[in-house]
C-alpha cells in the first residue's frame, strides 16, 4: 500500500511541475483601506477597463528588492472590483517572456474589449530589434488567459526612427475606440504617436502620425466625456500628469494644464481615468509604501475626479484615505 501510494504522489508531483506557477496560486479578495489600495506588493503604471459592471484593473508588478534602485518587470497582475472598495488580485498573471520576440521588461499596458474579445497592448524590450515594442495578446476573459495574437511587435523602434532617435519612444500604449467603431493607438516617450487599427484591433490600418504636446514625456490616455476626448499624459520628470482636450480623436488638442502633481516619492507619473457607476476615478501609482516605496517600487492608488462645467478637469487631489463612498 505504501509503495503505490508513493507512486501516487510522484505522479501527482511530476504533473504539477507541467503546470505554471500561477495555476497553483489563488485569486486574493481584501477590502482597501485606503491609498495605496495594495500594500503587500509593489504595482505601477495602471490601466483599468469597466467591462459588465466591473472595474479590471492591470498593473505592472515592481520586483526590485530593496535598497536596490532599477526597474525589475518580468509580468502584469490584474486586480477587479465591483464597488472599488473590495478588491480581488487574481492569480493569472501576463509575462513579457510570453512573447516569443521579447526579451522582457514588463512595462505599461492597456486592455480593451471588441466583440466579446480582449485585447492586451503591452511595452516589452524587443529580442532582435534594439528598442522597446508594442505588442498585443487576446483572450475571450478579460481575466485571461492571454496570448500572443500576433507572434510578432505591432510597433517596433525602427517605425518611428523619423520622429526621434532614442530607443525607447515606443512605450505605453493606450488604445481607445471611437463611436463611429475606428480605434485608435496612442503611445510614446518624449514624441506622442498615433494611428489607426484595423478591426481587427492588431494591424496598424495607416501611417503613425506625431502628436505635438507641450511638456509631454510619456504615458499617454484617451478618454471621452460629454463630448469632449481628453489625452493626458506624464509630464517632465520627476513627472506630473497634464492634460489636453479637443471635440476630435484627431485634434487640434489644446493643452489645458497640469492635472496631477508630481507623486511623492516616485520619479514616474502614470494614470487611467475611468468612468463608472455614474461617478469618474483617477487611477495612479506612487511611491507611498514605506519604508522602501520608490520610484522602482511603486504603489496602486485611486482617487475621485471631478469636471468643471466647461468640461475642463479639477486638479486631482491625492489622499490617503481614497475611494470611502
Amino acid at each position: 500500500m505504501n509503495r503505490k501510494l508513493n507512486m501516487i504522489l510522484l505522479a501527482l508531483l511530476l504533473c504539477a511541475s507541467w503546470l505554471p506557477a500561477s495555476a497553483a496560486e489563488k485569486d486574493t479578495t481584501f477590502v482597501a483601506s485606503g491609498n495605496p489600495i495594495v500594500s503587500y506588493k509593489y504595482l505601477g503604471d495602471p490601466a483599468a477597463l469597466v467591462y459588465d459592471g466591473t472595474v479590471y484593473i492591470y498593473a505592472g508588478h515592481d520586483e526590485c528588492p530593496p535598497p536596490e534602485q532599477y526597474y525589475l518587470m518580468n509580468e502584469w497582475c490584474i486586480l477587479s472590483t465591483t464597488d472599488m472598495k473590495t478588491f480581488t488580485e487574481h492569480a493569472y498573471t501576463l509575462k513579457a517572456k510570453d512573447f516569443k520576440w521579447a526579451k522582457g521588461e514588463a512595462w505599461a499596458s492597456q486592455v480593451i474589449e471588441r466583440n466579446g474579445k480582449f485585447y492586451w497592448y503591452v511595452t516589452v524590450e524587443h529580442a532582435t530589434i534594439p528598442g522597446k515594442s508594442i505588442g498585443v495578446a487576446v483572450a475571450d476573459s478579460p481575466l485571461g488567459p492571454f496570448k500572443d495574437a500576433r507572434g510578432s511587435a505591432l510597433i517596433t523602434n525602427d517605425m518611428t526612427t523619423e520622429y526621434t532617435s532614442i530607443r525607447w519612444d515606443d512605450i505605453d500604449p493606450t488604445v481607445y475606440i471611437d463611436e463611429d467603431g475606428q480605434a485608435y493607438l496612442f503611445w510614446g516617450n518624449t514624441q506622442c504617436y498615433y494611428a489607426k487599427l484595423k478591426e481587427n484591433m492588431i494591424e496598424l490600418d495607416g501611417p503613425i502620425k506625431p502628436i505635438q504636446l507641450p511638456r509631454f514625456t510619456e504615458a499617454p490616455w484617451i478618454h471621452k466625456h460629454n463630448g469632449w476626448y481628453y489625452l493626458s499624459f506624464a509630464s517632465e520628470f520627476p513627472e506630473k500628469i497634464c492634460y489636453a482636450m479637443s471635440r476630435s480623436i484627431n485634434g487640434p488638442w489644446e493643452y489645458k494644464g497640469i492635472l496631477n502633481e508630481i507623486a511623492g516619492n516616485s520619479n514616474t507619473n502614470h494614470q487611467a481615468i475611468i468612468d463608472f457607476k455614474g461617478k469618474s476615478y483617477f487611477i495612479y501609482h506612487n511611491g507611498s509604501i514605506n519604508p522602501n516605496g520608490c520610484g522602482f517600487r511603486r504603489a496602486l492608488c485611486i482617487d475621485r475626479l471631478y469636471y468643471n462645467e466647461d468640461g475642463t478637469i479639477k486638479r486631482i487631489q491625492m489622499t490617503t484615505e481614497g475611494i470611502t463612498k
